[in-house]
């Protein structure tokens, strides 16, 4: 999903669950509003709050990719079949100037 399709479906009340899969210091540092903090170590222990609902829109999120990846591929695993990537992730989602929460 692209950060401006994300942003137009926030602003719409239509927003999916968002997963950041970065480190607690980089989540911290800035995240996309609403989103939740899983670490792709806490996806595989399945320690996350990730939705019950196996069928939920999920947009997954790191700095630049690979962790995305990774995590996205773990869900999968887990049964989530309705996941997608942010494009450019949370590098492009800043450069946008799009909101941030902290």
């Amino acid at each position: 999903m692209r950060p401006n399709e994300l942003l137009k479906r926030r602003r719409a009340n239509t927003t999916p669950t968002v997963i950041d899969v970065r480190t607690g210091f980089e989540f911290k540092a800035g995240h996309i509003p609403g989103a939740i903090h899983a670490p792709a170590w806490k996806i595989l222990l399945m320690l996350a709050r990730l939705p019950a609902d196996k069928s939920a829109e999920l947009v997954v999120t790191c700095e630049h990719g690979p962790r995305a990846q990774m995590a996205k591929g773990l869900l999968g695993l887990f049964g989530y079949r309705n996941v997608e990537l942010l494009d450019g992730h949370m590098s492009a989602w800043r450069q946008a100037g799009h909101p941030l929460e902290k």
